[in-house]
């Protein structure tokens, strides 16, 4: 499936990657920078998320800064069982991201939770539930790289 983008889609998609005022009506000036509405900014951006062409719009929170913690896990997961261990995995609801990968290590996750100690407690409990060992990569030191793509 094929899509177009608009020159003024294109526009919303790439000021959507800068700040947001924390207002409760973030869209009005980003509206009004645009010549728009602030109800078909909204419109616009359910429509490019609905059409698959954003797949998350949200902000990034800080979970340390907000005196919570996460960590970067990995498990080795026999094919045969990928789903299975997988629906186990995501029914946690601590697991903030799930992929597969090509390589031992097939299953990447990221554990959010409120403090340290619950990190090893989930890990713990995931690898009871699924009989795997969780392995823990948490963070030693933080980027920020700003990332962005041009639309």
């Amino acid at each position: 499936m094929s899509i177009e983008l608009s020159d003024l889609d294109r526009t919303l998609i790439n000021r959507l990657q800068d700040d947001l005022p924390l207002t409760a009506r973030p869209f009005v000036p980003l509206a009004k920078d645009l010549g728009l509405e602030e109800e078909e900014v909204v419109d616009r951006i359910r429509r490019l998320r609905d059409d698959g062409l954003l797949t998350r719009f949200g902000p990034f929170f800080d979970a340390e800064a907000l005196g919570g913690a996460f960590c970067l896990c990995a498990m080795a997961v026999p094919e045969e069982r990928f789903e299975e261990v997988l629906t186990k995995v995501n029914a946690y609801p601590e697991v903030a991201h799930n992929y597969e990968r090509d390589h031992r290590l097939n299953m990447w996750f990221v554990l959010a939770t409120e403090d340290q100690a619950a990190i090893s407690r989930t890990a713990r409990d995931i690898e009871r539930d699924t009989g795997l060992d969780v392995l823990l990569f948490p963070k030693e030191r933080e980027y920020f790289i700003g990332f962005r793509v041009t639309a």
